[in-house]
């Protein structure tokens, strides 16, 4: 439901260009369909845009080759890892040449002395962490999705854990990257701070693939808490539950994880995940570190929850209940789509200093409300982000421009409250406009930057803003 064609079209691209990339890649080099169609769709509502080709690299020097021949043939490139995006993040809406980066999943060194850990770029979230538990040490960013880290660099991630362990932002020490024109850089050293030169991680970290690939990450790590404790608690309210969030963080609990759910995002995880919570806007909390803190931090939390309408604490320290329980979270998307058959989901974040989070989650559920169409609401309210799932029938239009009216508020009203447009999808192709109403004229030293460094427009072309 946008305006991006379906692109079915064969290949684009010039003369000589399959056969270089074919000497390069081999049987790597894909030019089905099938394949095409993969690289090309999106989670969210975004319609599916074929690249022209797909090859797999399997280390810096294939996407430094590959980047190379690209650019000596002006062929757009579109860098991919999990496809998990929610934004069209790697739609290739100019064709072009994806370079699926999946198979660059090794762990390449892990410094447990230092809490620090450099991955390729296709290595997976969870399966870095079960790498990493036998020296006592994990990972914390966690967006829900099994993310690949390059991924999640590339598009500045956060979730779950976000309000106690940052964001990717936070995580990241150090980067492997390929620059537009071939160069293999790396943007700093492993030292946990630095005053040389300008920032150059923070500038690819969150920048979708438009200014270079990543091809290696490092990351900061954290020890694995002596006791980890989950609970749930439903209210009889909405503002009750936010209440209890923001008091507890006004309050210094070290929340580890603090989940919203509202009535109808509870009622679909039941359904989707054979659940039997009570059906009422529903908190999920995890307090990590010593049992004497974790029980600590359980009394406070319950108190305040007790005084703002809530109901008993559900808890366990137990983990394969506390893994169903964040798998039940996880994979709210899927329960949100769950709820209409047929339909597909258009996802959404906005997020607001926790000090007006309550005023801009509430008025989103009175619009949500009086809407015809579901629009769960869910989100990691401990750093003041939370998110919407409309729920649209694909063939009504209607329906889509009803959910582009809503979307539309909700931006505007964490706009008006200092908030941002996205907490952790980025920009894609779907906040392009509001990215512009949120930062103005700070957009303009983006697109010189994106000239400075990608004069041909090739890598990522079309992506947070337009040239």
């Amino acid at each position: 439901m946008n305006a991006l064609p379906l692109s079915l079209e064969p290949s684009r691209l010039p003369d000589g260009f399959i056969e270089s990339l074919r000497g390069v890649f081999g049987d790597r080099l894909h030019l089905g369909e099938a394949m095409r169609a993969q690289h090309g769709a999106s989670e969210a509502h975004f319609d599916t845009v074929l690249p022209d080709a797909v090859v797999f690299a399997l280390s810096t020097e294939d996407v430094v080759a590959a980047v190379k021949l690209c650019g000596e043939a002006g062929v757009p490139i579109i860098a991919y890892g999990a496809g998990t995006s929610i934004e069209g993040n790697t739609t290739p809406v100019n064709g072009g040449l994806t370079i699926d980066l999946s198979l660059m999943d090794q762990i390449v060194q892990v410094n447990a002395e230092d809490f620090d850990v450099t991955v390729q770029a296709g290595v997976r979230r969870e399966h870095l962490n079960e790498h990493l538990r036998d020296v006592g040490l994990f990972f914390p960013i966690d967006p829900g999705a099994n993310a690949t880290i390059g991924g999640m660099a590339s598009t500045r991630a956060s979730g779950t854990n976000a309000v106690r362990y940052g964001t990717m932002r936070e995580a990241v020490l150090s980067l492997r990257v390929v620059t537009p024109d071939g160069r293999d850089i790396r943007t700093a050293r492993r030292a946990r701070k630095s005053a040389a030169g300008y920032d150059l991680t923070r500038l690819f970290v969150g920048s979708e693939g438009t200014l270079g690939i990543i091809t290696e990450v490092t990351l900061r790590l954290h020890g694995i808490p002596e006791s980890i404790l989950s609970a749930v608690c439903s209210f009889e309210t909405l503002a009750g539950a936010v209440d209890t969030v923001v008091q507890s963080i006004q309050m210094g609990v070290p929340l580890a994880r603090v989940e919203i759910l509202d009535d109808v995002q509870m009622r679909a995880v039941n359904a989707w995940s054979k659940l039997d919570y009570p059906e009422k806007t529903t908190l999920f909390f995890e307090f990590h570190g010593s049992e004497r803190y974790v029980q600590e931090q359980v009394e406070t939390v319950s108190a305040l929850a007790s005084a703002n309408g809530g109901g008993a604490f559900q808890w366990s320290s137990l983990p394969e209940e506390r893994a169903k329980l964040w798998k039940a979270r996880h994979e709210a998307y899927y329960a949100a789509i769950g709820l209409r058959k047929g339909c597909v989901g258009w996802p959404t974040d906005v997020c607001v200093p926790i000090s007006r989070l309550a005023e801009c989650i509430t008025q989103t559920k009175e619009d949500l409300e009086a809407a015809s169409i579901p629009g769960p609401i869910l989100g990691h309210v401990g750093d003041g982000n939370f998110h919407v799932v409309f729920v649209i029938d694909p063939n009504k239009p209607e329906e889509a421009a009803e959910a582009e009216a809503l979307n539309r508020r909700m931006v505007q009203r964490a706009l008006d409250m200092d908030g941002t447009c996205t907490g952790e999808h980025g920009i894609g192709l779907g906040k392009q406009d509001w990215l512009v109403a949120e930062l103005g004229e700070a957009v303009d030293i983006m697109r010189t930057i994106k000239r400075a460094m990608d004069p041909q427009n090739l890598l990522n072309p079309g992506k947070i803003f337009s040239l």
